[in-house]
């Protein structure tokens, strides 16, 4: 297959759809400024980008780094710019539901967010999701963008304050990093699908773990990083609580 060729994964006709359709919904029943609009429809349209350029072939077929791109794109860039797109007030409403506010609470949606990343990641569960990309691949993809938006949703709807907020970003990062590091620091291949996968631009398979273990660390880093600093400066502002504009 050719590398660079575009594909049409179940993501861009399932998934982004669904979201697109439920969030017109909800736009009519809860009006909201443009600019959250905006930011939900980047969301979308990062996840139509990841699933339907060169970068699905590749991480199907030949590179671990592709692989996990598509991966933080799901578990991280897409829900916190579908949750940011929300109006505030369906957000303050769904927070007050019980089941909600538990699995949304920081003890509680940290803990599924890394747990998410980790067990999908274990060798034996990884290769056999890719063996199963119309099934159980699905599944994972799925979990990834659930659980970001548990992972995004306290700090980004105005549950935590500035502080505790930096906090947990922080926590995040530390707590979600040994994994990049991991992948980057073994010696040996350790997932048997790219082992066997075509060579793509001179990288062995343990030279594409490395590039990916190392793309890992490096984008969370910039991404809670920025985050980080952005809430931290608003607890030293003295901001005692985030508050979503109205709209």
């Amino acid at each position: 297959m050719d590398p660079y060729s575009w594909s049409l994964d179940a993501e861009v006709f399932g998934l982004v759809p669904l979201l697109a359709i439920a969030y017109a919904v909800v736009a009519y029943l809860y009006p909201t400024a443009r600019w959250r609009i905006g930011l939900f429809s980047a969301g979308l349209a990062l996840i139509v980008s990841a699933f339907v350029t060169p970068l699905e072939t590749l991480a199907l077929h030949y590179l671990l780094t592709a692989h996990l791109l598509q991966n933080v794109v799901l578990a991280e860039w897409a829900p916190a710019l579908c949750v940011l797109g929300l109006p505030p007030a369906l957000t303050t409403e769904i927070s007050a539901r019980p089941l909600a506010r538990t699995l949304t609470h920081p003890f509680v949606a940290l803990p599924i967010w890394l747990t998410t990343y980790f067990v999908w990641h274990v060798p034996r569960v990884y290769d056999t999701a890719l063996e199963h990309p119309t099934t159980l691949l699905h599944v994972e993809h799925l979990c990834y963008f659930a659980a970001g938006v548990l992972l995004w949703w306290p700090v980004l709807t105005g549950r935590l304050a500035p502080g505790a907020a930096a906090g947990y970003l922080f926590a995040a990062f530390v707590l979600a990093s040994p994994l990049g590091l991991l992948l980057a620091l073994v010696p040996d291949a350790v997932y048997s699908f790219y082992k066997d996968a075509p060579r793509l631009w001179g990288l062995s398979a343990l030279g594409d773990q490395e590039l990916a273990g190392l793309t890992m660390v490096v984008e969370q880093a910039v991404v809670f990083f920025a985050a980080f600093c952005v809430y931290f400066l608003r607890f030293l502002g003295g901001e005692e609580r985030v508050v979503p504009a109205s709209r």
